[in-house]
């Protein structure tokens, strides 16, 4: 098979507005799903966003549409409003010479924007399966003459909910149309989905390492946990962002670190799932005005978005997934843009690095943070281009009034300058460099804590194995969950020798996680992270092994310590 575009026998209306759109050679997701949707197989595809999937099925459908009022001929079902609009978009752009009718349907527009449309007639709808069966139940969406459908992103609309409502719609639909279904992750549920409704489909996987961007840098950068928001901040000082991703784990830390991001100066928004459309919309207008810069999400909140010129893709958290990496990383540097990808990870998230560098057979390479004496000097030359720039521009006639008044005066003219630059800085003092501690490298050896009462290794925090689920037996021989117990908490004795249980004022309602008691622990009280024992995470405490001799270090040098602006406070349980 050749890799130009007219060797898949296009209409040349279709050829030609994809060579108008730019696209020279197909990528490799359209190379091979094509072909088999023009022969009218069913397909699963697994491939992210960002590979070419919305065209290699977006043309066969075109390719296959029937003329004359025939009624809706294409379905695709889609996660979001912002993957609907960006899949309708391209149908719209490929399709305009064949007059195709392609509409949108989303929750948050008016019915009577979509109703009327349906009524006029339309060929190829996509939208969302909430208000697809809506329209459905109004009985102004009739499915009866479908031929083609399209499930894109199945994983993400398995997780949020829409199986069910997927299923109702497949049924209604002719039993001998073709059924395309794109997806990620293939989980069991969508591996029954394909079995139920598709007939001997073709798979075709797109590895990472095909979809992975060749333009993008990708580095990471090695703090302790309770470090990476000013890793964050120095990097923000030093790096040409203009326009970043930073992507956090849940949906409380989106509007923690975006806050913390805008109080020192950043402009930052969250993006989540509490978000309402609208305030969504709005949100994203400001980023691509360019009236906010960065934005903080999480991978939920992230799919569908349609953002073009992202400079910079930051992990502050590492995904639970190796391929949402890969996901990830792919949303800067298209377009044959340059982009950036940078990791700020803990030294218990090392291990994850390393799957995720063998998962997407790339090489991440480690960097060095910029020093405070960086990004002094950084700040410095950034000033004084500025005031080169209006030097040569020569249009400051009004301020050179003012200064010629103050010498008139009997100013020193060095002096106003030394003046006007330091007013010029005033705002640098809403951006604290915050210290950073080292990270003690151990010996790999040592890169895993050992468990006393059983001598067997076990890593810290969030690991491949998930730690904070694994389960132990203690001295008794009762078996526990070592990290988050879900009834009470377990005893406030510790059973190792050597060993002294503390009480710590924060629980999981406040989103701790044992990686963060473990680095501000570690960081705070300046002693390894190995050393720290059993971790037990209550609803509203937590309780930590602290060896007996450093228990008094830990108490005193943690109190400035604290956790999304909350104080850490630890203390010695009176038994």
């Amino acid at each position: 098979m050749t890799s130009e575009f007219t060797q898949f026998d296009l209409q040349p209306e279709l050829l030609q507005a994809v060579l108008e759109a730019g696209f020279e050679a197909p990528m490799p997701i359209q190379s091979a799903v094509i072909p088999v949707m023009l022969a009218g197989q069913d397909v699963i595809g697994q491939a992210q966003t960002g590979s070419g999937k919305t065209a290699a099925y977006a043309l066969p459908m075109l390719q296959s549409l029937l003329p004359g009022p025939k009624g809706i001929q294409g379905l695709v079902l889609v996660p979001t409003r912002e993957l609907a609009l960006q899949v309708s978009e391209v149908f719209n752009s490929f399709g305009r010479d064949l007059k195709a009718r392609v509409l949108a349907v989303y929750g948050g527009q008016s019915y009577g924007l979509q109703i009327p449309a349906l009524r006029r007639g339309v060929d190829i709808v996509v939208g969302t399966p909430g208000r697809i069966m809506d329209l459905m139940e109004r009985e102004e969406l009739r499915l009866e003459g479908v031929r083609t459908v399209v499930l894109d992103e199945a994983d993400e609309m398995l997780s949020m909910g829409f199986i069910e409502d997927i299923e109702k719609i497949l049924a209604t639909t002719p039993t001998e149309r073709q059924t395309t279904l794109f997806s990620a992750t293939l989980p069991p549920e969508i591996r029954r989905l394909a079995e139920q409704f598709q007939n001997d489909p073709q798979t075709i996987n797109i590895r990472s390492e095909q979809v992975t961007v060749s333009t993008v840098e990708q580095r990471y950068y090695l703090v302790h946990n309770c470090d990476k928001l000013a890793a964050l901040t120095r990097l923000f000082e030093m790096e040409d962002v203009s326009g970043a991703l930073v992507f956090v784990r849940t949906r409380a830390e989106t509007g923690d670190l975006a806050s913390e991001l805008t109080n020192r100066g950043f402009s930052a928004e969250a993006l989540n799932g509490d978000l309402s459309q609208d305030a969504r919309e709005r949100t994203l207008a400001r980023f691509r005005q360019k009236k906010v810069n960065v934005l903080v999400a999480t991978d939920v909140a992230a799919r569908g978005l349609d953002i073009d010129d992202l400079s910079h893709v930051f992990n502050f958290d590492l995904p639970d997934e190796n391929e949402l990496y890969v996901h990830r990383i792919g949303r800067t540097g298209r377009a044959g843009k340059s982009g950036v990808a940078i990791s700020i990870i803990a030294p218990n998230e090392r291990r994850q690095l390393r799957q995720i560098e063998a998962f997407a057979r790339v090489k991440i390479t480690r960097a060095e943070l910029p020093t405070e004496e960086d990004i002094r000097r950084g700040r410095e030359e950034k000033l004084m281009g500025q005031v080169s720039t209006w030097l040569k521009r020569g249009r400051c006639l009004h301020e050179r009034e003012l200064v010629e008044g103050l010498v008139a005066e009997g100013q020193d003219p060095v002096a106003i300058a030394a003046a006007a630059l330091k007013i010029a800085r005033a705002e640098e003092k809403q951006r604290p460099i915050d210290p950073i501690s080292e990270v003690v490298e151990l010996p790999r050896e040592h890169s895993y804590g050992r468990d006393r009462s059983s001598g067997r290794e076990r890593p810290f925090g969030r690991g491949a194995r998930r730690d904070d689920r694994a389960l132990e037996h203690d001295r008794s021989g009762n078996r526990q969950n070592r990290y988050a117990d879900r009834g009470a908490l377990v005893s406030t004795v510790s059973h190792e020798p050597g060993m002294v249980r503390l009480s710590l004022n924060l629980g999981r309602e406040q989103g701790i996680r044992v990686n963060d008691i473990v680095g501000a622990i570690a960081s705070s009280a300046d002693i390894p992270g190995k050393v720290i024992g059993k971790i037990s995470i209550g609803d509203q405490r937590s309780l930590v092994d602290i060896p007996e001799e450093l228990v008094t270090q830990v108490i005193s040098k943690t109190r400035a310590a604290t956790f999304h602006r909350q104080p850490l406070d630890l203390q010695r349980i009176n038994n």
